[in-house]
């Protein structure tokens, strides 16, 4: 008799429509770009640990597509699938390599060296079960209310002993624009993000073998205060449905960037923390039927010789 389904647990109060608003104007996104090159450097630099030979790759909440081509030069021989929900994202990406931007994908198109776009909800993937090989995904997990749904969603679509690789961001992240806003309200101003651990926990839950897990600080540092938020904007902003509607007073804006500049490092410089978590896990081998009857494999006994 299979177990009930657990409740999905709500991360943070995103609002997914508010999200796909943020990503909306890519030409807002462009200069925040250097920190999600860093961090698919490191990604790859971990993927190359693992002996794969994908035939299908996804990259789940691609944005702008600059990991396309990176996954595509690692394995040429492999159907480069880039996901997003933000259609203006995607359109920056057509053009460059990749063959075009398809709304929906059909869930049994045999798999194709090259690049393809789809526009989708990496959460609700339009992909058949067991169809993917690596799912990839780079600074978007955090993204959504629900990862633990997203990771079921993942799962799906990977085949068995198929690989998932994924970074976002952890708790102890933009701790200085937190404490920068202590002196205007109490509101939440940036995502309480999930920490490490619950991941971990999260990635069993829904089935995913031998998760490892790690996190690295880093540090970006600013000269202007304007810029650091103007940063902290283009990469995903305040998503919460308890944002405050309408935009900062001139007074809230005045201590808001008091409060900056009270955290001035020695060399003059006002820092800005990301704790990035790195995570990746297996899809195993099925141990129990649909009907939720157990799977016993037998192998022969080697002849005696």
């Amino acid at each position: 008799m299979q177990a009930p389904a657990r409740p999905p647990k709500l991360s943070a109060p995103i609002d997914l429509e508010r999200v796909r608003s943020l990503f909306a104007r890519p030409e807002r996104l462009r200069d925040a770009d250097f920190l999600r090159r860093e961090i698919a450097s490191r990604m790859h630099d971990r993927l190359q640990l693992v002996r794969l030979a994908p035939q299908r790759v996804v990259d789940a909440g691609c944005g702008g597509g600059g990991d396309l081509a990176t996954l595509q030069k690692s394995y040429a021989a492999a159907q480069i699938l880039g996901i997003d929900a933000s259609v203006p994202m995607l359109r920056t990406i057509d053009g460059q390599g990749a063959r075009g931007l398809n709304r929906l994908i059909g869930r049994l198109l045999p798999a194709k060296s090259g690049i393809d776009l789809v526009c989708g909800d990496f959460a609700d993937l339009p992909l058949a079960a067991s169809s993917v090989d690596l799912v990839w995904s780079n600074l978007a997990l955090h993204w959504h209310p629900q990862p633990d749904r997203v990771f079921a969603e993942w799962r799906r679509v990977l085949r068995t002993k198929g690989l998932l690789m994924f970074s976002c961001f952890g708790p102890d992240s933009l701790q200085e624009v937190r404490s920068a806003f202590t002196d205007i309200d109490l509101a939440p101003h940036t995502l309480p993000f999930v920490d490490m651990h619950d991941f971990g926990d999260q990635l069993i839950e829904t089935g995913f073998s031998t998760p490892v897990m790690d996190m690295e600080k880093i540090t970006v540092t600013y000269d202007d205060p304007a810029k650091l938020l103007a940063d902290v904007r283009a990469l995903g902003g305040n998503p919460l449905n308890t944002v405050r509607k309408g935009l900062l007073s001139r007074s809230a804006r005045e201590k808001l960037f008091a409060g900056l500049e009270k955290q001035r490092r020695p060399d003059g410089k006002i820092a800005l923390t990301f704790e990035v978590i790195y995570g990746h896990a297996f899809k195993p081998e099925a141990r129990l039927t649909k009907d939720g009857e157990a799977i016993i494999h037998f192998s022969p006994k080697p002849p005696k010789r």
